[in-house]
């Protein structure tokens, strides 16, 4: 017995430890290196003796970039008419939320120059990364003592991505104390380090204290940089954004019978490998099936609330993209999610170990005093009718509202690679193409967890025959599956505050 509930519990360990990399760090997916929701901010401080330059550089990744397309209208073709208004307007706008201050006085902020280029995306949608460099005059500031400086970006409250800010000191400018390096991580926000991808710098602030040294008449000569290179002009980055299968398949030139029916296989195709990757619930799926009574109707209706969840969550969440996100930013919903089905899973989990083992101890002890009395009645010699009774095991129906919070948690989370063949289906005007696509996406993964079920169920049925309707099948089992739902629903509600944080989340 010892044995058997040893095997029991290396087998809820086993499903945990095949997930724990999900719950503690998602897997790397997106398209672009920062996400695909990310805004990403750098600022270069150069303190000469004359002023102040700052360097202020942004990289849109594929949804902000599609909104601010369709919000200000402007034609993305570097060179275009509309750029150079829509430059001049970033230019004052994004002027207002930075913030540069001298012992305590504020710098007024002047545009230099500006430049923006449009960087290929997933799904032939675009990224954006827009430069602009402001100059603000010390006059006769800091002549006598150490100055204080201090800087604040308050641009795009909420918005996850790269974060960074790196201060400069031209000749005749010492540096006593600074907040924040001289030298970046990012090259520029050109060349992001893989190794920081999971956690990128969150500076928005500055602080650096500085002296100037001779005449605060002598002018610096150097010139202007060029905002997104810092030297020429040019994309202003030299990294290639990774492309995704399933987003190519938006962008198929020609829409045939025949094609629309291929991307669509290979679309389900997509789906279920996507689904066989860490995540969507597989772990909850088969701890259930495996300590409850499942049947294959029951994995079947599973995979039918999973595509359905997760094709209507896609679609929710591009309505909130494009008619809410003034409101709402859209990832700040992938941690809420998360939590919901962290606290349906964990709700589940402790109801159903309850359950079980209450339940089970009540029937332990109704049988048990039912023969003993009888035992004492015909001294060793029960009827049959008592001796099944004495061996019938607890008896425990599927609830449908388990099934269904089953189901809902395997696809509430919708995948940010589906919402970008969404907008690029919006973009290219193939909507209904798209549609298709996402659903034929979840057919596939609802497929994967179908099978799983299926797997699960058969697999019970087998272990049963070897091992009868023992403890190990009424009571071991069941209580081990509750444990291992219990503790799964735990991890995703401690790792739902951290995907907050997180632009990488694979979900």
């Amino acid at each position: 017995m010892r044995h058997r509930r040893f095997c029991v519990t290396a087998l809820g360990a086993m499903l945990l430890a095949v997930h724990g990399v999900y719950l503690v760090a998602p897997p790397l997916a997106l398209a672009h290196p920062l996400g695909n929701f990310s805004i990403s901010r750098y600022a270069g401080l150069r303190i000469a003796q004359n002023g102040i330059e700052l360097r202020y550089l942004l990289d849109m990744a594929e949804i902000p970039t599609f909104l601010e397309i369709q919000e200000s209208g402007i034609i993305p073709e570097v060179g275009h008419p509309s750029l150079r208004g829509y430059l001049d307007r970033q230019t004052v706008l994004l002027q207002e939320g930075l913030r540069v201050e001298v012992n305590g006085q504020r710098l007024p902020l002047q545009g230099v120059a500006s430049e923006i280029v449009f960087p290929p995306g997933a799904g032939d949608l675009l990224t954006l990364k827009l430069g602009i460099v402001y100059r603000a005059s010390l006059e006769a500031m800091c002549t006598d003592a150490p100055c204080h400086l201090h800087y604040r970006d308050s641009n795009f409250p909420g918005r996850l991505g790269w974060q960074e800010v790196i201060a400069m000191a031209e000749p005749g400018i010492t540096v006593v104390q600074s907040s924040v390096p001289a030298p970046d991580r990012s090259r520029a926000l050109t060349d992001y380090p893989a190794e920081l991808l999971s956690n990128p710098p969150q500076v928005l602030e500055a602080e650096i204290h500085f002296r100037r040294e001779g005449s605060p008449h002598v002018v610096a000569t150097t010139g202007t940089p060029h905002p997104l290179t810092g030297q020429t002009l040019g994309t202003g980055s030299s990294m290639t954004t990774p492309r995704s299968a399933f987003t190519a398949l938006v962008t198929t030139q020609q829409l045939s019978f025949s094609m629309v029916c291929l991307a669509l296989i290979v679309a389900v195709g997509l789906g279920a490998l996507h689904a066989l990757e860490p995540g969507h619930g597989k772990t909850v799926v088969a701890a259930y099936l495996v300590g409850t009574r499942g049947t294959p109707r029951h994995a079947l209706y599973l995979g039918l609330i999973v595509t359905a969840t997760h094709t209507a969550g896609v679609y929710l969440l591009g309505a909130v993209t494009l008619y809410l996100s003034h409101y709402v930013v859209p990832e700040r919903l992938y941690p809420w999610l998360g939590g919901i089905s962290g606290l349906l899973i964990t709700s589940l989990g402790c109801g159903l170990f309850l359950r079980r083992y209450v339940g089970e101890s009540q029937a332990h002890t109704h049988v048990h005093s039912h023969a003993h009395h009888h035992e004492t009645i015909h001294h060793d010699h029960p009827s049959p009718h008592e001796a099944s009774h004495v061996q019938s095991p607890v008896q425990e129906t599927i609830s449908s509202r388990a099934l269904l919070a089953l189901g809902v948690t395997g696809g509430i989370v919708p995948c940010p690679a589906a919402l970008v063949v969404l907008l690029s289906a919006i973009a290219l005007q193939r909507v209904g193409f798209g549609l298709l696509l996402i659903v034929a996406f979840s057919v596939g993964l609802a497929g994967v967890l179908i099978t799983l079920g299926l797997l699960m169920v058969s697999a019970r049925h087998v272990l049963a025959r070897l091992q009868g309707e023992g403890r190990l099948m009424t009571r071991w089992l069941p209580l081990t599956s509750a444990a291992v739902i219990t503790v799964f629903g735990l991890a995703m509600i401690v790792q739902a505050p951290a995907t907050a944080g997180m632009v990488q989340m694979r979900l």
